[in-house]
């Protein structure tokens, strides 16, 4: 009788082994998960899925590009080489957004610093030509980061362009995404790779064990010629860029075109990447340049990312938020937030602040269109005016507050963008800048969305719509 109760060697073997799986993941997953919610679900995989659950977590649960970013920091990387230049640029700032300028310093390990000239270029018919006449003239070097690089008519140009200045000299870098330019087939990275122009995907591969990395993308948008000319903003290179050729499906945008001292910050950010992505240290002369005072505005870059630099974009705008005495306003292409930002928002609304955020009335992703009607409603209660704009649809992402403080870039207000992509933006201290901006964002105040409109969607939207919500950390 009590044989037959006896464990197999086999049976007691796998159940150690679960045992041991369940205690290594769960301590774990207690020593660095931040959010509770991550770390209660992973914990839960782990104990009613021992072996599933482990393998999932090893996959996707481990932030190795934070592990990787110390790492290179830690191996004198250029975010720690290239940071210095002349502190004669350095200002501090006095008033209203004085806390501000005092935080994000903190935050980005970046100085605030004058004699900026900001120029905001608008579709790919204002940015481009400024775009190529910089690569046609460049003499020195070139760094080059999109998320879409497509080999159509416009990237086809921009190649060329390329490829004739390695040709003649120039130090040329060019960094896509490894998935937003294509994962399997990427056309522009395999033509400029065959020209001889240094190309890279950033976080590609097709190796198993490295497919956690298939959600981290490179989102930034980033142009330095001679070190001396910058761009960044919104804009992908495609031919859905060129609005007034009416293509297919237009994609309107905004970019800035940027000369002065904080073109070196720009400059350090795609080396970084560049680094990041290849190990190939970008130093000297040749990428950082020395400037002189080229306008009024006072600027910083910000970055953001799952690396070293996780969040702060975010609290940047939380805290320019927080500070907001009239208005607030706000242009991204996807609204998905998380509560933090939403909060904070309807808190500015309730104290007396006019918040305005203007979202497109049909992005290109329909999913994030219906998550967010399912996500919007508490900032209505609150008092946030939420516009929806005409087509076509606008990609820019700007934000300004009180018509003096402006914030622009790459990333979008979606919790992606926020936690898990690798984004730049740029703080703008610049009254008549500002301006301008924010008589741009109330331009696009086509509709005002209502109550109403999301009551008035039959259940069957409102199901789908929710369901559509479940999914907002992925989307």
């Amino acid at each position: 009788m009590l044989s037959d109760l006896s464990i197999s060697p086999f049976t007691l073997a796998l159940t150690v082994i679960r045992f041991v799986l369940v205690v290594s993941v769960g301590l774990h997953i207690l020593l660095t998960k931040r959010n509770t919610a991550s770390a209660i679900g992973w914990i839960g995989a782990c104990v009613f899925m021992p072996l599933l659950g482990t393998t999932l977590y090893l996959m996707f649960g481990i932030n190795r590009v934070t592990r990787l970013a110390k790492k290179l920091v830690g191996d004198r990387s250029p975010r720690r080489l290239e940071t210095e230049q002349p502190s004669s640029w350095n200002r501090e700032l006095e008033g209203q957004f004085a806390p501000l300028a005092l935080m994000v310093g903190k935050l980005s390990s970046r100085a605030l610093v004058g004699g900026n000239s900001i120029i905001p270029l608008h579709d790919g018919d204002g940015a481009y030509p400024h775009m190529l006449d910089a690569i046609e003239h460049a003499s020195k070097s070139i760094l080059l980061c999109s998320y879409i690089f497509r080999d159509d008519k416009v990237g086809g140009l921009f190649a060329d362009k390329l490829v004739a200045a390695h040709k003649r000299g120039v130090q040329v870098r060019v960094l896509v995404d490894g998935i937003g330019s294509g994962y399997f087939l990427s056309p522009l990275y395999h033509r400029l790779r065959r020209a001889g122009v240094p190309c890279a995907r950033f976080m590609h591969s097709l190796l198993p064990w490295r497919m956690p990395f298939i959600n981290l993308r490179d989102h930034r948008k980033i142009l330095v010629v001679d070190g001396r000319i910058g761009f960044l903003g919104g804009l992908n290179i495609a031919d859905e860029n060129m609005v007034s050729r009416k293509p297919k499906h237009p994609v309107s945008d905004t970019h800035f075109k940027v000369e002065g001292p904080v073109v070196r910050q720009l400059a350090e950010a795609a080396a970084w990447d560049w680094y990041f992505t290849t190990q190939e240290r970008l130093h000297g002369d040749l990428y950082f340049q020395e400037h002189k005072s080229t306008g009024e505005s006072l600027a910083r870059i910000v970055t953001a990312g799952p690396d070293t630099d996780l969040e702060k974009i975010e609290y940047t705008m939380l805290q320019a938020i927080t500070l907001a005495r009239k208005n607030v306003r706000l242009m991204t292409p996807y609204f998905l937030p998380g509560q933090r930002l939403m909060s904070e928002l309807g808190l500015a609304a309730l104290r007396g602040v006019q918040v305005d955020l203007v979202i497109p009335r049909q992005s290109n992703h329909l999913p994030l269109d219906w998550a967010c009607a399912a996500n919007i409603a508490p900032l209505l209660n609150a008092g946030v005016r939420v516009w929806l704009a005409n087509p076509p649809f606008n990609h820019s992402k700007l934000m300004v507050v009180d018509r003096a403080w402006s914030f622009v870039g790459s990333s979008n207000l979606d919790i992606r963008s926020l936690r898990l992509n690798f984004e730049i933006n740029m703080e703008i201290y610049d009254t008549i800048l500002a301006e301008m901006l924010d008589d741009f964002i109330t331009k696009h105040r086509n509709k005002r969305l209502t109550h109403y409109d999301l009551d008035n969607r039959n259940k069957i939207i409102q199901i789908r719509d929710a369901f559509a919500r479940l999914f907002m950390p992925y989307l």
